[in-house]
């Protein structure tokens, strides 16, 4: 659920005020672990280190992510994959196919003349 509009959104002003001071291309990585803070204007072009609970993950802040949280683009869970072992086995048949593929492919074409 939203912040209350007659609030305003929540900006972490520390992290707000090491912005202001960074100059326009600076390519320093701040890190932060307020992961609630609302990315403004201000910090577009600059990249920040989002805590993830294990590691500070960079963030290139760019035009579209101004009004989004900053936690948003530091994911807290690894995504490992779905399907267990019927999926692994089909990805290893893909694999298979796509390796016999190549090799016939690399056979079939004729040596560069020299």
């Amino acid at each position: 659920m939203s912040r209350s509009s007659k609030k305003g959104p929540y900006i972490n002003e520390r992290l707000l005020g090491r912005v202001m001071k960074l100059r326009p291309g600076d390519k320093t990585i701040l890190k932060t672990w307020d992961r609630a803070s609302t990315i403004t204007p201000e910090m577009v072009g600059f990249t920040i280190g989002v805590h993830n609970g294990k590691t500070h993950v960079p963030v290139y802040v760019i035009e579209n992510m101004v009004g989004h949280r900053l936690g948003e683009f530091s994911p807290t869970c690894k995504f490992t994959r779905h399907g267990g072992k019927m999926q692994k086995e089909l990805e290893t048949k893909q694999a298979e196919t796509a390796k016999a593929a190549a090799a016939a492919v690399q056979t079939a074409s004729p040596a560069p003349k020299k």
